[in-house]
């Protein structure tokens, strides 16, 4: 399995093994009941002889399994020098095989998986799950304008359920609503702009029982789930590559001084040459900058991813 080691005592729990189990565990008892047990620092190991790739497994994504029905998180590869793309949109790859193969994991734990139009455009992403085990998720398209076409495979492949989120009046989103989509694909129209805040779709979501969302794309989606606070967790993967000029990852208004910059607790680790950080945006966290910076953002009217 990419990225994972595969070095074992004969009989021991290994990675694919390790995998299917995890991807099952929602509370505490169904760890233990999967084969997991607490150690004296709190933390789950398992019982039984396992495997080095299985080990990692549980500890890299086991937080998540147990982070409870609501839960909101993001993922974005980017540069060293902070891009998701080359000026022309090219992210064909930013990052290695061993962090695609994590963003579907992530998207089997997901309920939703969650990218805005200009990805949606640019990229003709499928947003399924194919790297590892696993089941899809609804894969949520934000549109306001309803200027995603038709055409693109997240509405026309069926391979997992689409939920087209438009604006009132939008031309694609009005005539998918009339009753003339795709099998498969459903249409949310919201009534304005307001509506797409990110802490209002995360509600509305999880009233479709949609409760545990991965926001994928683009840098400015994510930003903007950032910047309201809808977003509980973070992983931001960065490659060792340089690309000088393109496509942001994450921007959003900042405090004015360094103190007050955003600074949760982080979880390191390595992904081939690439370098995964997992910040916890739940912790308490010194200066609170995103305090009073909210009224102004989410708002779907300036959506360009």
């Amino acid at each position: 399995m990419n990225g994972l080691p595969t070095g074992r005592p004969a009989g021991a729990l290994d990675a694919r093994g390790a995998w299917e189990r995890l991807l099952a565990i929602r509370t505490g008892a169904q760890a233990e009941a999967a084969g997991l047990r607490r150690d004296e620092h709190g933390r789950y190991r398992w019982r039984d002889a396992a495997s080095a790739g299985a080990d990692l497994l549980a500890e890299r994504y086991l937080p998540l399994c147990l982070a409870g029905p609501r839960f909101t998180f993001a993922q974005l590869g980017q540069s060293v020098d902070g891009f998701i793309a080359t000026r022309k949109g090219d992210a064909d790859y930013v990052t290695g095989p061993e962090d695609r193969e994590h963003l579907h994991r992530l998207r089997a734990l997901s309920d939703a998986v969650v990218v805005g139009a200009g990805t949606a455009v640019a990229d003709d992403p499928r947003l399924t799950v194919r790297a590892c085990p696993g089941p899809h998720p609804v894969r949520v398209v934000l549109d306001p304008h309803g200027r995603v076409p038709p055409t693109r495979r997240l509405f026309t492949d069926g391979a997992a359920p689409t939920l087209w989120v438009v604006g009132a009046g939008s031309g694609p989103g009005r005539d998918l609503a009339d009753g003339t989509a795709a099998a498969g694909v459903d249409v949310l129209v919201l009534p304005d702009t307001a509506a797409f805040a990110p802490r209002r779709l995360v509600h509305e979501l999880a009233r479709r029982g949609l409760g545990r969302v991965l926001v994928e794309g683009g840098g400015v989606t994510v930003s903007r789930f950032l910047h309201e606070g809808a977003l509980d967790r973070l992983y931001v993967t960065v490659a060792p590559v340089l690309i000088g000029d393109g496509v942001p990852g994450l921007a959003f208004p900042g405090p004015d001084v360094m103190r007050d910059a955003l600074r949760p607790p982080v979880r390191r680790a390595f992904l081939g040459e690439d370098t995964l950080f997992e910040l916890d945006l739940r912790a308490a966290r010194s200066g609170e900058p995103l305090d009073g910076e909210h009224g102004g953002t989410g708002k779907g009217g300036g959506e360009g991813q």
